[in-house]
């Protein structure tokens, strides 16, 4: 159930399709940046341990950009097959999502957003696993929680996930994906920080409500929200469509926040129990 979370307040409460390499960016670099920000508010201190050696000093926010920014990389991992990981299709017919664990899935074969979560949770999960298959892990797992809950990451494969419906944004030509990614974020005119800080929460029923929940729904979300966006879709956007849609862009950021946190201290802390049991509560959100 989709909550929407209306300027500065929180009220309770997967992608674009055989895309090159060079525009299925989702969320843009605030957007990851702000899920990674929220994800730290919330991960315990157990966590944050363990993930200081694969972190190398940097920060959620830091990496959650990595494997977008690595797609300028020449080698044929990234130019032939790591477009693969940041999008899904929907099963003909089917807006149900579902992943079959596959023993011999590696980096290279790996076809959709589902198989690369999971792909990148084994391979944490996996005690033999050397650090940097874990460090690449980690980067990826961060990248594509949050492209998971981006609608057009779910989105259709005649049109590429929304990349060739032209709209016009206050007279300035884009598409659909790019408004979605960037553009509807940038127009609230907040750094990364002060985006995740207005929407994070620690209301126990929102955060309950949203741990609740699997990779295979997180998508299934996307492409139903993806659905809706199509038929509603406007060629020329203005103050209304802002209006109406940033609420569910900020609902999407926060969920993806608050289940990334809750997924890494599921794998990271001992201690930590499933659901709502799996986040630490920040100090520097009430709502």
């Amino acid at each position: 159930m989709l909550r929407k979370i209306t300027h500065g307040f929180s009220y309770l409460l997967v992608g674009a399709v055989l895309l090159s390499s060079q525009n299925v960016l989702a969320w843009g670099q605030n957007g990851h940046r702000i899920v990674g920000k929220i994800a730290e508010n919330h991960i315990t201190d157990a966590t944050k341990a363990e993930l200081k050696e694969l972190l190398e000093g940097q920060s959620l926010a830091q990496i959650a950009t990595w494997a977008d920014e690595m797609r300028s990389d020449p080698s044929p991992f990234w130019q032939k097959k790591s477009s693969r990981w940041h999008y899904i299709n929907a099963p003909s017919n089917s807006t149900t999502f579902t992943h079959n664990h596959d023993e011999n899935l590696n980096k290279d074969n790996v076809s959709n957003i589902l198989e690369g979560m999971y792909f990148a949770i084994d391979t944490l999960k996996n005690k033999n696993s050397s650090v940097d298959a874990k460090r690449f892990s980690l980067r990826f797992l961060v990248h594509l929680v949050g492209d998971s809950h981006q609608p057009f990451h779910a989105g259709r494969a005649e049109d590429r996930g929304g990349n060739r419906v032209n709209v016009t944004f206050f007279g300035q030509p884009t598409n659909l994906h790019s408004l979605w990614d960037t553009k509807l974020i940038e127009n609230e005119n907040l750094s990364f920080t002060e985006f995740a800080k207005f929407i994070d929460t620690n209301n126990a029923e929102i955060i309950a409500e949203y741990l609740a929940s699997s990779p295979e729904q997180w998508v299934t979300e996307s492409h139903n929200l993806a659905d809706k966006l199509y038929k509603l879709n406007n060629d020329e956007i203005g103050f209304s469509y802002i209006y109406e849609n940033t609420p569910i862009i900020k609902t999407r950021l926060q969920q993806a926040g608050i289940r990334l946190a809750g997924l890494l201290n599921t794998l990271f802390d001992s201690s930590a129990k499933p659901l709502a049991k799996a986040l630490k509560m920040s100090a520097n959100t009430n709502k």
